[in-house]
């Protein structure tokens, strides 16, 4: 079998994005653009992927980590030139070379695979991959010869008028025969208005040798549309969530409105779950089945049981056990884990805490650095006081306890199973299992106090 190896152009600093961060590093539906691109192409079963970076090469390389090999563009003098430096990662390797541009995201494995088959097909020393547009200014032209085979590729701002008319454009992918590849780029010229290498070159460079360049015209234009700016960055992601969500309901789960839901590439989401209006599900997301979520939730690499229903409340980094119920307007925060059957209820938060199968947070509660047992009810108003200023500790309440509204905990404390907590206590010592802990003054009453202090004033 043929070996097959991709070039990923990543060096570029990205200037219209008027941003620190490197081009290619900019998310689209939750991951970097280049990493968006490397995905689709490994997906196509190509292993061997040499990343060539510039600006912001080391961040690029922490982002992308040890996936891909890396080759460094000093000065950005051109597509050629950037092709050029990851030639001595391809020395021994004889076989079919891809390569794309980092800014493209949209791209997928379906025309990555098209693209390698239609060139072995044609037996052609290269293939670009083309795109026919109604409005080609600023693309380069693909100039053909009378049996269909690229001539060459004219840079817009380098063509002639009649070039100009030209609607076949070059979507800047290509797929090269190694060996031809690295031979014509030895021989480039910044003969040009930019006075740059251009990767183009090469394939007339190879057509006036006698060799064989085709072009493969892709289905859909949008699929390699390269991001310079904020606005086609919004663009890219319009088209990327449109994409996930047709997938998702595809899958057997019902989006209400997709317009305004938006869900990261990578989510999974079980068949028969709901997804209400306003609702964002990020990162490494897992939902099970037949859960309902929404409106106005938000989750963030959380896990989901089959029936979870979330509305209007953020979960993040955190799990929900099967049938639990969450909001509205309840915050998890990272490292929480909440039981089967479980209740969350309206403004309370859970901070880095375990709640039982069956318990029950119902409203306006604090629960951090908790461990809260089975079939526990927490009441209205109940706050764990887990910081001193300096340090964190630990609050452990037991199965089956019952901890009156409007209760302080002030942790490290213990409330053992069974045991029962009076409404408006503070509770500073633990708490034996069946007792009942009442921690408050005793009431006084004062009789006609208030008309005697009306007459004192």
């Amino acid at each position: 079998m043929i070996q097959l190896g991709a070039v990923i152009l990543a060096a570029g600093k990205g200037t219209r994005m008027k941003s620190k961060l490197p081009k290619v590093l900019h998310k689209v539906c939750g991951r970097p653009m280049v990493l968006q691109v490397i995905e689709a192409v490994r997906a196509a079963g190509i292993e061997k992927m040499v990343a060539v970076v510039g600006h912001g090469a080391e961040e690029v390389r922490q982002a992308l980590g040890s996936t891909v090999e890396y080759a460094v563009q000093e000065q950005q003098l051109g597509t050629g030139h950037a092709v050029q430096q990851a030639e001595a990662l391809f020395v021994e390797f004889n076989g079919a070379v891809l390569v794309l541009c980092g800014d493209t995201p949209l791209v997928t494995r379906d025309t990555v695979s098209r693209l390698i088959q239609y060139h072995q097909e044609q037996r052609a020393a290269a293939t670009v991959l083309t795109a026919l547009m109604e409005e080609p200014a600023g693309y380069g032209r693909i100039v053909r010869h009378p049996n269909g085979t690229v001539a060459k590729i004219v840079e817009d701002k380098d063509a002639s008028e009649q070039e100009r008319q030209i609607k076949e454009i070059n979507t800047g992918a290509y797929c090269f025969n190694s060996g031809e590849l690295f031979s014509a780029l030895k021989n480039l010229t910044p003969a040009n208005a930019q006075g740059e290498y251009y990767l183009t070159d090469t394939l007339e460079i190879l057509q006036k040798q006698g060799k064989t360049i085709s072009g493969m015209v892709i289905q859909d234009p949008r699929e390699m549309m390269g991001i310079n700016d904020r606005l086609q960055l919004a663009e890219a992601e319009a088209m990327m969530r449109k994409r996930i969500t047709e997938n998702l309901m595809r899958e057997g789960v019902t989006i209400l409105d997709p317009a305004t839901t938006w869900i990261d590439q990578g989510v999974k989401i079980g068949a028969d779950t709901v997804i209400y209006p306003n609702t964002v599900i990020e990162g490494s997301t897992v939902i099970g089945e037949d859960c309902l979520i929404g409106p106005g939730a938000r989750l963030v690499d959380a896990s989901l049981e089959q029936g979870v229903e979330v509305q209007y409340s953020i979960v993040l980094e955190s799990t929900l056990g099967a049938q639990t119920t969450v909001g509205p307007y309840a915050y998890i925060r990272p490292g929480s884990s909440i039981g089967q059957g479980a209740k969350v209820g309206d403004f309370v938060e859970i901070k880095k805490s375990v709640i039982g199968n069956g318990s029950k947070v119902p409203h306006l509660s604090y629960i951090g650095d908790s461990f809260i047992g089975e079939q526990v009810n927490i009441g209205a108003g109940t706050i764990t006081c887990n910081y001193d200023g300096k340090n964190k500790y630990n609050t452990t309440i037991g199965d089956g306890a019952f901890v009156g509204s409007n209760t302080n905990l002030v942790a490290p404390v213990e409330v053992g199973p069974g045991a029962i907590i009076a409404a408006g206590s503070t509770i500073t010592k633990n708490v034996p299992g069946e007792a009942l802990a009442v921690a408050r003054s005793k009431q006084s009453n004062i009789d006609n106090w208030v008309s005697k202090k009306k007459k004192r004033d």
